[in-house]
């Protein structure tokens, strides 16, 4: 009787190579964006830590080589920055300008995502990149542009208001300077806010509108009662976008500086780092300044977002 050949089951475990393989590729793949990370995110924060404990310490004279070192401070270059009435004034001059700011972009962006959502608006394309293209402009150039606006030398504005008889004072003046300031903001940064509304809205089914219509909701209605209310996540993540961008406000001051004199070296917080690192050369003062400003923007977002969230995403503590 023929030996009848018994088939061999396929092994079922996987070879150390495959298992070895797969547990590998996902680092090498997620390595060049953490080694990024690290050299240009994380080392510079921890360096900027690192001095922001160190200081000058003078020898002798301070002639030579060796006249300069520096030492270990402790909490020294914080409590400088923190009893800096200079730094007070550019906090207060900061907070002032959000106040006057975020409110009003974000006001815009909404009733301009709201519009170009309406069933009747027309050259929706054309309107949206006509409204989304000043953010395209970096604020640098949009300041030049800006304060070359605001020049009574050179404006066309004052040009007209000489040519009715007005007596208009310059915008760069010290009391509306800061409104010159948030206009250039204002004008950069609501399209990038209305975009993130507008695509919140359009994520929404239309079935919802259409239902609140045979329910004979108005359009006015329809916004008011749907329509914002299923935007207020996309709203909240603006508004903490224009919170720490209005925190870290410098372009647009260091820009229009040469054209006035109502803008100082620290108007605001991020001026009076710049000032302190490349213009005093205390890089130690600088860098504790900067700790600082971090730590607050972190802290307000944190608590900005704790405050919203239960509302915005519904979420329960």
């Amino acid at each position: 009787m023929a030996d009848t050949l018994t088939p061999t089951r396929p092994a079922t475990g996987r070879r150390p190579g495959n298992v070895r393989s797969r547990v590998i590729t996902p680092y090498a793949m997620l390595a060049p964006g953490i080694v990024l990370f690290v050299l240009f995110m994380a080392a510079p924060i921890v360096y900027t830590v690192f001095l922001s404990f160190q200081k000058k310490q003078v020898i002798g004279l301070g002639l030579g080589s060796g006249g300069q070192t520096t030492a270990f401070a402790g909490l020294e270059n914080y409590v400088g920055t923190l009893t800096d009435p200079e730094f007070g004034a550019s906090v207060g001059r900061v907070l002032l300008y959000g106040v006057v700011l975020i409110p009003c972009m974000l006001g815009l962006a909404l009733l301009f995502a709201l519009l170009l959502d309406s069933r009747r608006t027309r050259a929706v394309t054309f309107s949206r990149v006509s409204i989304f293209l000043p953010y395209a402009v970096p604020a640098v150039i949009s300041s030049l542009l800006w304060g070359f606006l605001y020049l009574p030398a050179v404006s066309p504005f004052y040009w007209v208001f000489d040519r009715l008889g007005w007596d208009v004072d310059s915008v760069l003046g010290s009391g509306t300077v800061l409104f010159a300031i948030a206009n250039i903001a204002l004008w950069g940064g609501v399209g990038f806010n209305m975009i993130v509304i507008y695509t919140s809205l359009r994520a929404v089914p239309s079935d919802v509108y259409e239902a609140a219509r045979l329910d004979g909701a108005s359009e006015v209605q329809i916004a008011l009662r749907i329509k914002i209310p299923m935007v207020a996540p996309a709203l909240v993540m603006t508004g903490l976008f224009s919170m720490v961008a209005t925190l870290q406000v410098f372009a647009e001051p260091t820009t229009l500086r040469p054209l006035t004199n109502s803008l100082s070296t620290s108007w605001s917080p991020l001026m009076l780092v710049y000032r302190d690192a490349f213009t005093r050369d205390d890089i130690y003062s600088a860098a504790a300044t900067s700790v600082v400003i971090a730590l607050a923007t972190f802290i307000v977002s944190f608590f900005f977002l704790r405050v919203v969230q239960k509302r915005a995403f519904g979420q329960e503590d």
